[in-house]
């Protein structure tokens, strides 16, 4: 197996994880005002359109371009073909988006949150590497 198929694998491998992880119900946070003290915290999975309602925008879409990278990347290992450039553009914005709930305050980002984050960060790291391995 070539070095590209394995990093192939391994983009497949972390985009999947964040895929699993995404639909687990402890992703997107939202805390909500209690008057006796402490907020109440309540957590979603990404694919929840509560947090979307409360204007925590970024799970949901994440999800949504998570879908999209694993049809890309699937596409890639079937077809042989690179799509390196989509590959890379649509794993940049979803890592990015994934950091976004952060401006809101670290009580906004829960610990499966940052695991999401840190798959999609591999796999956009990985597509640039496989992208400037092709233009050297």
């Amino acid at each position: 197996m070539g070095a590209f198929m394995k990093k192939k694998l391994i983009m497949l491998g972390a985009t999947l994880t964040a895929l699993i992880l995404e639909i687990l119900p402890y992703g997107a946070v939202l805390n909500f005002a209690n008057p006796e003290g402490e907020p109440h915290r309540y957590t979603y999975s990404y694919f929840d359109l509560t947090p979307f309602g409360y204007a925590n925008f970024a799970p949901f879409i994440v999800a949504i371009l998570t879908c999209v990278l694993l049809v890309l990347i699937v596409a890639s290992v079937i077809l042989k073909k690179a799509l390196k450039k989509p590959i890379a553009a649509v794993s940049t914005i979803a890592a990015v988006l994934s950091l976004l709930p952060m401006l809101f305050g670290l009580d906004y980002v829960s610990f499966v949150g940052l695991l999401i984050s840190a798959a999609l960060i591999c796999t956009a790291v990985i597509s640039f590497i496989q992208k400037r391995e092709e233009q050297s």
